[in-house]
């Protein structure tokens, strides 16, 4: 593992394969947990959707420990009804929460199925009043990260709702809830998780500086990578 500072302030954790970046980041977290329960009682983390993270939730499973202490908050969801395998809520308790005991009233799901609007308004009022611990991410092709797309709002304004409803995103389905720039930036911690040759051009516009909203939220953040998705110009 090679840690390098790059361009935004971020830091990059290079793996040679995304086997051993699902192990570190695994092990990474629990650290984490660990030290923020033992300092302030309780993990409050966000998790990141799509398929990236699968794996490093499944891995949680068997590394995680003092699971009555963490409390999951979501980065962004579908509008989709809840036990819709697309849901990012879904595919977290499909390869993780349903085989841990975190208490069910720790777990915050987005109510997306409300529509953006309703949703987005109620998701602001459960999100805690102090900073998370940490924020988990993921970065598209695109550049976009939760849901906030180039192109749309990204709710950077602290004056802006936590929470936003996403209309018409350039991904399907086209409504969703996201928690806004700002929001997730007030984290002790944000990681941006990216696997795949697919990832490349993303992260290159990032090095090279481009206004994209991985880059805007990801200031200060720590990168975890496999070998594939490393731009090498």
């Amino acid at each position: 593992m090679s840690t390098e500072p790059i361009v935004g302030a971020a830091s990059w954790h290079i793996h040679p394969e995304a086997q051993a970046l699902t192990r570190h980041l695994a092990r990474a977290i629990v650290r984490m947990a660990d030290a923020a329960i033992t300092a302030r009682g309780a993990f409050h983390l966000v998790l990141a959707g799509g398929n990236t993270p699968r794996a490093v939730y499944a891995a949680l499973v068997s590394r995680g420990r003092r699971w009555d202490a963490w409390h999951l908050y979501h980065g962004d969801e579908r509008c989709l009804p809840p036990q819709n395998p697309q849901r990012n809520s879904r595919m977290a308790e499909s390869v993780w929460l349903q085989h841990v005991p975190i208490p069910r009233a720790q777990i915050h799901d987005i109510p997306a199925e409300m529509g953006a609007e309703a949703a987005a308004a109620t998701y602001a009022t459960i999100l805690p009043p102090q900073r998370f611990d940490l924020v988990l991410l993921g970065i598209g092709e695109d550049g976009h990260t939760a849901s906030l797309f180039p192109g749309q709002q990204w709710g950077l304004d602290p004056t802006t709702p936590a929470v936003l409803a996403v209309h018409n995103a350039p991904k399907a389905p086209a409504e969703r809830v996201s928690l806004s720039a700002w929001r997730l930036q007030q984290s002790r911690e944000i990681f941006f998780i990216a696997a795949g040759s697919g990832k490349r051009d993303a992260l290159a516009a990032w090095r090279r500086g481009e206004e994209i909203p991985a880059a805007r939220v990801g200031v200060g953040a720590t990168v975890w990578l496999d070998a594939a998705a490393w731009p090498e110009t």
